[in-house]
Order: structure tokens, then sequence, then C-alpha cells
């Protein structure tokens, strides 16, 4: 059976990183399934229904080959099965699909990245390093490292030097970053809600909803993977920036999740946390889908102001109880 994993839509956050450089035809492979997976769930189609490949290519961009790779990745999970000279058919419905999506595969550009900064903010690795350093260190190919750099430049992490080599940026001093994130998210994020372009997708905002009944209701959250409280979590806040059809609140809510996966990590292990800021998650989406956009502007201020006051307990007021460590 596919792994089970957090997803919004399409569209938003795939995997650890929502937009990555360098995509290998493997991480295709693994998205393409997932973006499938989508149009089924979507179009509501039931066992039976034929899959043909010239169609999805169609609507998802692509030609039939990749489309035929990602198919075959579906059957031999058992959600479709291949006919010979035939096609592919669906063999689960579509609401059994729920909660099912593909966890794409780490390419070398995240795997470098993800080194790089638990390095740096570990102290394994100087302020400043050069490209011959860099290459030696990881046994990384120069291709690789550009594009690595040049997204780290992107997120404000490193910054290329007069000279040679790249120096990393304060960003990554983790007490003040977190400050930085949460002061800025608690600007960004409530306000997102007001703004007269947002739009809720009713459906992907369905999908969102059952993902969090699904961890509030898990008999035991001890046993819920990190990694998958962390990918919910960071999927709500960016579904939710979508909604707003704003690009910049969306790009910044997306490049705030970066950080947070890299810096924040480690507070998804106390579980005993969990709940509460799921049941947060539910209450605005329950104000998101009652139409009451003010009221999940309220409820995501205070979400976040929760989330702050165990970031950054020095700066916590002493009547405000605290809640928990993720948002």
């Amino acid at each position: 059976m596919p792994k089970i994993v957090s997803k919004t839509d399409n569209r938003a956050i795939n995997g650890y990183f929502a937009v990555t450089v360098g995509r290998s035809p493997g991480q295709n492979r693994f998205r393409l399934a997932n973006q499938i997976l989508d149009l089924v769930r979507e179009a509501r189609f039931e066992p039976g229904h034929h899959l043909r490949e010239q169609q999805l290519g169609d609507l998802l961009g692509v030609s039939r080959t990749p489309v035929r790779m990602a198919l075959a990745l579906l059957a031999e999970r058992g959600v479709v099965e291949a006919r010979r000279n035939q096609g592919y058919f669906l063999v689960q419905p579509f609401d059994a699909l729920t909660r099912i999506e593909f966890e794409v595969p780490a390419s070398a550009e995240q795997d470098l990245f993800e080194k790089l900064v638990g390095d740096r903010i570990a102290g394994r690795i100087p302020g400043s390093l050069t490209q011959s350093e860099i290459a030696r260190r990881y046994g990384v190919d120069r291709a690789v490292m550009l594009r690595t750099l040049a997204r780290l430049a992107e997120d404000g992490l490193v910054a290329r030097n007069k000279g040679h080599g790249w120096t990393f940026l304060p960003t990554l001093d983790s007490p003040a970053t977190l400050r930085a994130s949460y002061q800025f998210r608690l600007t960004l994020e409530p306000a997102g809600f007001l703004m007269p372009t947002f739009r809720a997708d009713m459906a992907a905002l369905e999908r969102c909803r059952l993902q969090h009944l699904f961890l509030i209701s898990h008999p035991d959250i001890t046993e819920v993977d990190g990694k998958l409280l962390y990918e919910t979590d960071a999927a709500f806040h960016e579904l939710l920036a979508e909604f707003s059809g704003n690009n910049f609140v969306l790009q910044a809510i997306q490049q705030q999740n970066r950080l947070r996966r890299l810096l924040e990590f480690a507070g998804y292990g106390n579980r005993r946390r969990v709940k509460d800021w799921v049941r947060e998650h539910l209450a605005i989406i329950d104000a998101v889908a009652a139409g009451d956009l003010a009221a999940a502007s309220r409820r995501m201020q205070d979400h976040l102001a929760h989330a702050f006051d165990e970031a950054d307990p020095q700066d916590r007021p002493a009547t405000r109880k605290p809640r928990k460590v993720a948002s």
C-alpha cells in the first residue's frame, strides 16, 4: 500500500520543498502519481475506470511516457491494475484514496541543502566555505553544488563572497530566526483570510480536514512518524496561503516552511502537544468551510501566538500558558 503522508493538492507542497531544482525522472514519477491520484479523487472515479495515458498526459501537460511510469508505480502499490493490451484501470474507489500520497524521494540538491544547513546550525562547518571545500566535504559534483547554493541564496541563507566562496547569513541563528519567523507569520497569515482574492477550494479543504481527523483520532500519537506530523502542519499553512489568491503570500509561507523544517523539526517529537495544534487547525478549517473568514483570521492569530510562545519562552507573557511547539 502507498505510504500515507500529508497533502493539500497538486499545486501546493509536495515532499519537503514546494519548489525543487534539478528534478530527476524518478522524482517526477512520484509527483505525477500524486497528481493522477488528485484527478481520480476530484473526478470521483469508481473502480474499473480506464485511465488513458494520452488523456492524462494532456491534462497534466506531459508526454505519455512519464504518465506510463507513474501509472506503473500506482499499479505496484495496488491503486490501479495493468491489463495486457488494454492499459490501466482503477482498482480502488476514489473515496478510499483520501489520505494516500506517495512520498517523493529526495534529490541530490535537497540532500546537500539539508546537510549544509544542518551542519552549519550544529557548528560543524565554518561560516564561510569555498566551492572546492564543499565539493570535497560532501562529495558532490559541481552542477549539484551550484544549484544547491543558488537555492540557499534564494532563501536568504547564504551570500556569494566578493572573492571566492560563500558565507552563511545570520538567518541560521536559530533562536533569532524563529522569533523573526513567527513575528513575520503573525503579520502575514491572519491577513491572508481577509484579502479580497481569498477563495477556498472546498475539496482540498476537506482533504486537509480528513488528514487532521486521522491524527486527532489516532489511538497512539507516539506511533505517528514525525515527518508526517511536519508535513501535515506545513501543508495546512501552505494550502490556506494558496487560498489567499496572492502568490507572494504563498511563496513567503513556502519559504518559511522550508526554514521551519530545518529549525523546528525536533519539536514534532513532543507528541503530547500535537493534538493541541491539530485541534486549532481544525477550528480554522471549520471557520473557512463556514465562510467566516474573520473568525478564521482570529483563530490563526491565536494559533500562531501560542506557537510563538513555545518558540521563544523568553518573550512569553507571564500570564499566558505554553501550549505547543509546532504550527
